[in-house]
């Protein structure tokens, strides 16, 4: 069975954190990639479990080595996804659970093109405000620049495969659940699909054969 990176992206304030974990308490298919990132942990953030907490001059450094499979830089700080990361937890037969932003998924789906992208919208624009609003850790200048980054993010709806509208939280996790189990099943995905329908017409060709003789 093939095992495929699920993108999930939102304007900030969307819900796409809560989502991608509640995915991961949920089922046991699903790995996550730890970012790297420049930013200082929030409390209860602990390095290599949350974030590689990483000093400038390092994220550049392992940047410069195209140690990265997508890399930003988001209201000051670098984020980052290492493709070694990616690669482990497919290794490890699971898919692997990104939740990255606009920019970064462009780049990440170069680097991985079978990836499923889901984009995350709020109900409406007053609960993604309200949600925005909440973050009681940002400056006034800080909230505008998530306010700019939201109407950016929002116009690449289009570039996603697949739309979430995150109005009840149990049900957005459970469609996006569906959309994994979906394209599980897809015939693209499916290994060897074409040897197993030859072999399987072939037998049947040959029981017909065997009766009309």
């Amino acid at each position: 069975m093939s095992r495929f990176p699920v993108i999930l992206s939102a304007p900030s304030g969307g819900g796409k954190t809560t989502i991608a974990r509640a995915l991961l308490a949920r089922r046991q298919d699903l790995g996550y990639s730890v970012s790297c990132t420049t930013r200082p942990p929030r409390a209860g953030e602990i390095d290599g479990r949350d974030y590689y907490f990483l000093t400038r001059r390092e994220f550049i450094n392992r940047q410069e080595r195209g140690e990265f499979a997508e890399s930003a830089e988001v209201h000051g700080n670098l984020y980052g996804t290492l493709h070694a990361e990616v690669d482990r937890v497919l290794a490890a037969g699971r898919h692997v659970m990104m939740d990255i932003d606009v920019q970064g998924a462009l780049q990440f789906r170069r680097a991985f093109p079978e990836s499923v992208t889901v984009f995350v919208l709020p109900p409406s624009g007053e609960v993604l405000l309200e949600r925005l609003r909440e973050r009681d850790t940002e400056t006034g200048a800080q909230l505008v620049a998530r306010l700019h980054s939201a109407l950016q993010e929002l116009q690449a709806v289009d570039e996603y495969q697949y739309v979430v509208v995150n109005d009840d939280l149990d049900a957005a996790v459970g469609l996006v659940s569906s959309i994994i189990d979906a394209e599980v099943a897809s015939r693209d995905r499916v290994a060897d699909l074409r040897h197993q329908v030859t072999q399987l017409i072939e037998r049947l060709e040959r029981e017909i054969e065997n009766h009309s003789s």
